[in-house]
C-alpha cells in the first residue's frame, strides 16, 4: 500500500484525505495550457482581430448603443476583469456610458442582487452602466421573434431588442445536454422567457442530446435556430473566454457568434477532455468547489462527467457541499411526488417542466452507478433523490464504497469534476455521449 494525500475543493474550503495511490488508474485534470500574462492586451487583440467579423472599430460607431450579456454567479467568467476593459474601449470608440447596458443571462435562475451584480462586473462598471436581470417569468419583459421548426416560441428580453450591438460574453465548458456552453446560450436560454427555455430544454430527453454534441443535437440546433431568428438584421459580437480550473484565463475567442464559438469548442476539447484507460470501479470527484457545488442543480453537471469514468454498477463519491440545498423547489417536489426514474421521464414526456428536468438528469447517472455524496445536503432530501448515501467526510464515503466494491477498487480521481470530461481510450467504448 502506498498512501498519498489528496486535496479536493469543497464549497469555499477543502477536503483532504488519504488514499492508496496503487489503486488509482488516473487523476483526471484539465490540460496545463499556458496562462495569459497580460489579459488587457489579449482582450484588445480579440476585439481588433476577431474571428469571422471586421475589427470592432469598423463595427461600433460613435453614438451607437451597446448591450453586454454577462453571466450570473453560477458560472465563473471573470467578467469583473474584462468588463472594465470592454466598457472603456467602447468609450474610446465614441460610445458614452449612458448608451451602454448590461443584461445578466439568468436563464431560469433566481434574480441577482445589486451586490452580486457589482461583484460580477466590478464596482467601477456597476457605478457607470445600467444593469438588468433577465427574469424568465416576467412575461412583459420579452419580445417575440417567431417559432423554431421544433416548436419553440422565441421570446427574448426586450433590453436586447433595441440596441445597435450586442456583446455575448461568458465562458465555454462542455454542457451535459446542449453540447457546449457559451456562444448562442447567452441569448437562448440565458435571456429568453420561461416558455422558450422550457420548450428548448424538453429536447434533452433525446438520445442525441449530450456532452460535446452540436449539429444533430436537437437542443443545440433549436438554440441556434432560435437565436438566428432574433439575430436577423442585428449586430452580435461574441466574447468568450476559456479558463482553467484555477479560473485563470487561457484564451479568448471573439467575433462571429457561430464561427468563433466553433473554434473555441475545439480548444475546450483540448483543455477539458481527458483520456482514461478504462472505466473504473470507483470515481472520487469534486465539483471544484463554489459555485459549482452551491446546490444540487449545479452539482448535477459533475455527476454526468463522473459517470463517463465509472463502470456500470460502480460507485462515485462526489464532494459537493450544496450550501443552498437543492436549488429548486420543483426539483424536490418532482422526486417526492413521482419517486421512480420511469415515472419522472414519463411525466416529462407528457408535460416538460423546468426543475423537473433536473430530476431526470440526476436519475441518468444514478442508473449507471451508486452515488455517495460528501455534503451538507439534508439527509432526507438526499435519500428522496435516490442518492445511495450522504455523509460528512470522505473517510465515511470510502468505507461505504469499499463495502460495495471490496478493498482495492480501480479508482479514478476527478478533482476538477465540473470541468473535465473523461473519455475512454479508443480501443474501448466511451460511456458518455461526447461523440468521440
Amino acid at each position: 500500500m502506498t498512501l498519498a494525500t489528496y486535496d479536493f475543493a469543497y464549497g469555499n474550503g477543502r477536503k483532504t484525505f488519504q488514499y492508496d495511490s496503487d489503486d488509482v488508474l488516473k487523476v483526471v485534470r484539465t490540460e496545463p495550457f499556458e496562462v495569459m500574462q497580460n489579459v488587457h492586451e489579449h482582450v484588445l487583440e480579440a476585439l481588433y482581430h476577431p474571428i469571422g467579423l471586421p475589427p470592432v472599430n469598423e463595427i461600433v460607431k460613435p453614438g451607437d448603443t451597446v448591450a453586454f450579456i454577462c453571466n450570473d454567479p453560477t458560472r465563473i467568467a471573470n467578467s469583473e476583469i474584462f468588463m472594465p476593459i470592454l466598457v472603456n474601449e467602447m468609450n474610446k470608440l465614441g460610445v458614452p456610458d449612458e448608451n451602454m447596458k448590461i443584461v445578466f443571462a439568468l436563464g431560469t435562475h433566481r434574480a441577482m442582487t445589486p451586490e452580486e451584480m457589482e461583484k460580477e462586473v466590478s464596482p467601477e462598471v456597476a457605478r457607470r452602466i445600467k444593469m438588468y436581470n433577465s427574469i424568465a417569468t416576467n412575461k412583459d419583459d420579452f419580445e417575440y421573434f417567431g417559432t423554431t421548426s421544433l416548436g419553440t416560441p422565441v421570446w427574448i428580453n426586450k433590453e436586447l431588442c433595441h440596441v445597435d450591438h450586442i456583446f455575448l460574453t461568458g465562458t465555454i465548458v462542455h454542457h451535459y445536454f446542449s453540447g457546449y456552453g457559451g456562444g448562442r446560450k447567452a441569448i437562448l436560454p440565458g435571456c429568453a422567457a420561461m416558455e422558450t427555455v422550457r420548450m428548448n430544454h424538453s429536447h434533452m430527453l433525446s438520445e442525441k442530446a449530450g456532452l460535446g454534441r452540436m449539429e444533430g443535437n436537437p437542443c443545440y440546433d433549436d438554440q441556434m435556430e432560435g437565436v438566428a431568428l432574433f439575430a436577423k438584421g442585428r449586430s452580435l459580437f461574441l466574447f468568450n473566454a476559456i479558463l482553467n480550473a484555477k479560473h485563470e484565463f487561457l484564451k479568448i475567442f471573439a467575433g462571429d457568434y457561430i464561427k468563433a464559438h466553433k473554434e473555441a469548442c475545439k480548444f475546450v476539447d483540448k483543455v477539458y477532455g481527458c483520456e482514461i484507460p478504462k472505466e473504473a470501479d470507483l470515481v472520487i470527484a469534486s465539483c471544484g468547489g463554489y459555485p459549482k457545488d452551491i446546490n444540487v442543480y449545479q452539482m448535477q453537471k459533475t455527476m454526468d462527467n463522473a459517470a463517463c469514468a465509472v463502470r456500470k454498477g460502480g460507485v462515485v463519491i462526489l464532494l459537493a457541499e450544496c450550501i443552498e440545498g437543492s436549488g429548486s423547489a420543483k426539483l424536490e417536489e418532482t422526486f417526492r411526488r413521482l419517486g421512480t426514474p420511469e415515472a419522472i421521464r414519463k411525466e416529462l414526456e407528457d408535460n416538460f417542466q423546468i426543475g423537473a428536468n433536473k430530476a431526470f438528469a440526476i436519475t441518468r447517472p444514478i442508473s449507471k452507478a451508486k452515488f455517495i455524496l460528501v455534503t451538507a445536503l439534508n439527509r432526507d432530501l438526499a435519500k428522496s433523490m435516490h442518492f445511495t448515501a450522504a455523509v460528512d467526510t470522505v473517510e465515511e464515503a470510502l468505507k461505504l464504497a469499499h463495502e460495495y466494491l471490496g478493498d482495492h477498487p480501480s479508482t479514478i480521481m476527478m478533482p476538477e469534476g465540473s470541468l473535465t470530461v473523461p473519455r475512454v481510450a479508443p480501443e474501448h467504448n466511451c460511456c458518455c455521449k461526447c461523440g468521440r
